[in-house]
């Protein structure tokens, strides 16, 4: 837990198994609450979930977990059930991702939860929700990326141009989920300073359409992309001598850059390339130009030259290269972290930041109860309280 940061001080309990409800958590530490994980007796499945290192340990769990602590509770008993309660009486959010249909027998049901604790913020972080018909449906990642509609459209630009016959994909990772984690945190601080308990249902679904404009614009315009045609009328990824750039001219600024950077060729100086309509109709013949253009050029010149005349266009990283760039790491984003049995990692700290500095991770991924002795400091004080 950090010092002077927004949350120094708030308690946060978090009962959840998958990595929406687990990632929220994360943001949430990262801003400096006290986050406990409550694990079942058999743990947190996410400590088993891929990506793995080479010990076997979860590389996904050492990265949602990090800045936690561990508690190990078996709330299908009454004890459990009651060092729970003893826990969330000090504390101000409860993440639970349990499915609907198990919450009652664990006392984690919306209306127990509101009857024992009326001013905790009760977060429910669920693959569709806690209402609707699709409530008590269980969804992982691809079922969830496919959900919200942006599965459809993948892959596309470059990689439909060079691989045309491959089916509808996923974005590697867990996307989807990581978005309901953003909103689930988003809410649940609105809910906390509101300054009332409540119960705040959260579906990864819904998250997923938020951000997923793209795929509900016919109820705009009418239009419906499909992957194969979902790209920039010109620009996108686009290949250079030694990798690749992403290039979007939206603005009739970045257009005029764009053609000092190619060296005023002769064919932009049709007037019809002065109409922004014009430009995008006859988007393919200006992308090969663009394309014989950067075959021509190194990534870092390129780049430079087009950042100095107002052309949003920026590098296309490998993965390396971003744990690397000059930016990221004045920027500290990343940081060492030890992981027993794993050594030393890198991995990102927060994606946002409080002062002068980045924030950084105090503690690794816990080990199972670790924490255990929260518990009956915790029971304690609440019966000292009674």
């Amino acid at each position: 837990m950090q010092q002077d940061t927004p949350l120094s001080g708030i308690r946060i309990v978090e009962h959840a198994s998958g990595v929406a409800g687990a990632w929220a958590g994360r943001l949430l530490a990262a801003m400096g609450a006290e986050v406990i994980m409550v694990e079942p007796p058999g743990l947190c499945p996410l400590r088993k979930r891929a990506s793995l290192f080479e010990n076997g340990s979860s590389a996904l769990f050492a990265y949602v977990a990090a800045d936690k602590r561990s508690v190990v509770l078996d709330l299908a008993t009454t004890e459990g059930r009651g060092e729970l309660d003893a826990l969330l009486a000090g504390a101000a959010i409860l993440i639970d991702d349990t499915p609907l249909g198990e919450r009652e027998a664990l006392g984690l049901d919306e209306a127990a939860i509101a009857a024992r604790h009326p001013d905790l913020v009760h977060l429910s972080v669920l693959p569709f929700g806690a209402t609707g018909p699709k409530a008590d449906w269980k969804g992982e990642e691809i079922n969830l990326i496919h959900a919200g509609g942006e599965g459809y459209l993948l892959p596309n630009g470059l990689s439909a141009t060079l691989f045309p016959d491959r089916p509808p994909l996923k974005i590697a990772g867990h996307f989807a989920e990581m978005q309901g984690g953003v909103a689930a945190a988003l809410a649940g601080l609105a809910a906390l300073w509101s300054g009332e308990g409540q119960f705040v249902d959260v579906s990864v679904q819904d998250a997923n359409l938020a951000v997923g404009a793209f795929a509900l614009q016919r109820y705009g315009d009418g239009s419906i992309e499909h992957r194969l045609t979902r790209s920039f009328r010109y620009g996108g990824v686009i290949e250079c001598r030694d990798g690749y750039v992403e290039l979007l001219t939206l603005e009739e600024r970045q257009w005029r850059g764009l053609v000092e950077l190619m060296g005023h060729p002769e064919w932009a100086a049709d007037d019809a390339f002065n109409d922004a309509v014009e430009r995008s109709a006859r988007g393919e013949m200006i992308n090969r130009e663009i394309h014989a253009f950067a075959r021509a050029h190194d990534v870092g010149d390129i780049v430079a030259r087009a950042q100095k005349l107002g052309v949003p266009m920026a590098r296309y990283n490998a993965p390396e290269q971003v744990l690397a760039g000059a930016h990221e790491t004045a920027r500290g984003i990343f940081q060492n972290q030890e992981w027993p049995g794993v050594g030393a990692f890198s991995v990102q700290t927060a994606p946002f930041r409080f002062g002068a500095e980045a924030p950084r991770l105090v503690a690794p991924a816990p080990q199972p109860g670790a924490d255990q002795a929260l518990v009956s400091s915790a029971t304690e004080k609440r019966r000292a309280s009674a």
